[in-house]
């Protein structure tokens, strides 16, 4: 992997993914064969911008190219030695995307499936045209999807994760905003440019500060008993309370 640079800040270069940033917003381009697949490379990369991501990034935006957002990811473990280490890198995203400091923005556009709909649905929002369908096929191979599984049940609830993963059944823009995995379906693509400007929007007023305390938090109840969260959040309240009051003052 070579690096080149973008807006004075060193980013990964791999093919079939690009990074762009225009102030406190850095875009990443999925476009690659077969409906924008993931390669082990393009995963590195992401996880490599999202932990690490440019001082001045405030907002990442996940697009792609094409007719289609994310049909899933490559599969080059070519002997079950390989396996571990390949499950490895495709955890790393998931978790990335989950613990980054940037603020994560996906636009679905087109089709997405397996790991292309975790891409979108683990972004802290998520939109979508209404003609998007989003499913998770692994079961048409034999396959359960595990690291779907470890993440889905929280976000959509067990009978619908069941029912997705177990029947590979494809869900539209408006069901998947229903069930959870989705934050607004909009009608064509036009309308959902003008839906991820007023999103970025609205977001880039808060300040970055802010938005990674909150990320923080919500990270933290999901293993957490209601008192033990209820706890937790006096503690940060306080803290927070504190610290704005001290920059307050004269």
């Amino acid at each position: 992997m070579t690096a080149h640079l973008l807006s004075g800040d060193s980013l990964p270069a791999v093919q079939g993914l690009s990074f762009a940033q225009d102030g406190p917003v850095l875009t990443v381009r999925l476009d690659s064969p077969e409906g924008n697949l993931m390669t082990m490379d393009m995963c590195d990369a992401l996880v490599e911008v999202l932990s690490a991501p440019p001082d001045s990034a405030h907002i990442m935006l996940i697009t792609g190219a094409g007719d289609q957002f994310c049909m899933g990811r490559e599969r080059t473990a070519a002997t079950p030695e390989d396996l571990p280490a390949e499950v490895r890198r495709l955890v790393a995203v998931n978790e990335a995307l989950t613990a980054t400091r940037l603020v994560t923005v996906a636009r679905v556009h087109g089709d997405a499936a397996g790991f292309g709909v975790g891409l979108a649905a683990l972004c802290d929002v998520a939109l979508a045209t209404r003609a998007a369908q989003l499913g998770f096929p692994e079961v048409r191979i034999d396959l359960a999807p595990a690291l779907v599984l470890a993440w889905l049940p929280r976000m959509v609830g067990r009978r619908a994760a069941f029912w997705l993963t177990a029947s590979g059944a494809q869900v539209g823009g408006a069901e998947a905003v229903r069930i959870g995995l989705l934050n607004d379906v909009v009608d064509d693509s036009d309308a959902l440019d003008t839906a991820v400007e007023r999103t970025i929007a609205m977001l880039s007023a808060g300040q970055p500060r802010v938005h990674t305390e909150i990320k923080a938090m919500l990270n933290s109840v999901e293993s957490l008993s209601q008192q033990q969260s209820y706890e937790l959040a006096s503690d940060r309240l306080v803290l927070g309370s504190l610290r704005r009051r001290h920059t307050a003052a004269p």
